[in-house]
């Protein structure tokens, strides 16, 4: 059962970044991601944030391609994307170096005002560059505030993608980053 969570968890990731569906994602679809949230919260990808973004995302694609000894510039199929993520991230050795700096990149997007807090609205702009449906961006953000205090906070936005991409726990709130599985 964890491996067919964390395959379904990796499916719904590899649909997020295959944003025309045309079931291979490339190095431009993961940065077509990056500029969508850039987009999404009006930054430009040469500020400080918006380049740490694209970079962290190009880490990402970089080190995806070389897991999977792949060119770079060579599309990834789904099997294939779980595969290498899961080497790479899940159980591989590069999450914190590369992976973690990207969602790190992405909560500090979300919080414009650098008061360490991620308010609905700017949950609901990450969440519609990552191809959430609108209903379902509420009860994500519910789930994943545990305390019902109306904000998340960078570091719990954080640990909801480590336990999103790495958890086997069917129950982690994690599970609900992107809605419902």
């Amino acid at each position: 059962m964890a491996i067919d969570l964390l395959n379904h968890k990796l499916d719904r990731a590899f649909d997020h970044i295959d944003a025309n569906g045309n079931g291979v994602v490339e190095r431009e679809d993961l940065l077509g991601l990056g500029a969508r949230l850039l987009v999404g919260f009006g930054e430009s990808p040469t500020s400080v944030t918006g380049s740490r973004l694209v970079g962290s995302f190009d880490g990402i694609w970089s080190t995806l391609a070389g897991t999977l000894e792949r060119d770079g510039d060579a599309g990834i199929a789904r099997a294939d994307f779980r595969d290498g993520m899961a080497a790479a991230f899940v159980i591989g050795e590069h999450y914190e170096p590369v992976f973690r700096p990207a969602t790190v990149a992405v909560a500090q997007l979300c919080d414009g005002d650098g008061d360490g807090l991620i308010r609905p609205g700017e949950f609901r702009t990450m969440l519609s560059a990552f191809g959430t449906a609108y209903d379902d961006v509420d009860e994500a953000f519910d789930r994943l505030d545990r305390e019902g205090r109306g904000t998340l906070t960078v570091e719990e936005l954080i640990i909801a993608a480590e336990d999103f991409y790495r958890s086997s726990d069917p129950n982690a709130a994690g599970n609900w980053l992107y809605g419902p599985l």
